[in-house]
């Protein structure tokens, strides 16, 4: 059986032989601006307002240098186009699985990990005055490089940090229509015209990226705030995509160990 433990936020387990796990796990919301263009629905570029939902959790033994991470992230944008004709609803949800090796320095107050991740992401784009073609699905698969930072310190009797995280996108495989070709041609009739590519940093460059900061509410909570950029491109089959998403995100943060009995 397990027990979760709860423990103040910042707190370090350092006993290898403890057979349970120390997880951190963060909720967050965010609001801010999305930029969106599908040259398959439209020409124009459209933007708006967008919003965020995000579910990170860490999970380490003690005494282990390698860590799992696993995000859940949620969009969701209402955008215009320049003339303020035209509207574009846009939304994905993104699932991030990966594993990081950590480093401690300076006395533990600089943590340090870089690993990979693999990267799930489901979503679409629905354009409210197309006729024949409105709305474009969005489906890949990636496997990208990811680092992060975290700087901890205090401010009067309160633990604080500051972390950067970034992943790129360094190879996978998409979902597109080729130019000119119908869903009803793909789904309907069958005709296959490359619409699974694979993908590359060159032909679908993208960053995503977070600065956090954190301060101890209370023993058990820790409040987080920042930013998250999150800029997805795309080139292939002669059309061109991007959504550009820019978030302020604030939410809150638990740690707490799990320790297991053997009878």
């Amino acid at each position: 059986m397990a027990l979760a433990l709860a423990m103040p936020a910042g707190a370090q387990e350092t006993d290898p032989t403890d057979s349970g796990r120390v997880t951190t796990a963060a909720y967050m919301v965010g609001a801010g601006r999305s930029r969106v263009l599908d040259t398959y629905l439209s020409q124009e570029h459209f933007a708006g307002p967008g919003f965020t939902f995000l579910a990170a959790v860490e999970r380490r033994k003690p005494g282990r240098r390698w860590m799992t991470a696993m995000q859940h992230q949620a969009d969701m944008a209402s955008t215009r186009d320049r003339a303020d004709m035209v509207g574009q609803l846009a939304g994905q949800y993104s699932f991030y699985w990966g594993r990081l090796r950590g480093w401690e320095l300076l006395s533990g107050a600089l943590s340090l990990q870089a690993g990979g991740m693999v990267n799930a992401n489901i979503g679409f784009i629905y354009n409210t005055s197309n006729g024949n073609n409105p709305a474009q699905a969005r489906l890949s698969l990636n496997v990208m490089p990811a680092a992060a930072a975290a700087y901890r310190f205090r401010i009067g009797r309160r633990r604080a940090a500051v972390r950067y995280e970034v992943q790129l996108p360094l190879a996978g495989v998409m979902f597109s229509p080729n130019y000119g070709q119908s869903y009803y041609e793909i789904f309907s009739r069958g005709d296959y015209d490359h619409n699974i590519v694979p993908t590359t940093f060159v032909s679908a460059p993208s960053l995503r990226q977070q600065i956090m900061a954190e301060v101890n509410i209370s023993r058990r909570l820790t409040l987080r705030v920042g930013y998250l950029g999150d800029w997805q491109q795309a080139s292939v089959n002669n059309l061109k995509s991007h959504i550009y998403a820019h978030r302020f995100m604030i939410g809150f943060v638990k740690r707490f160990k799990t320790i297991r009995y053997r009878p």
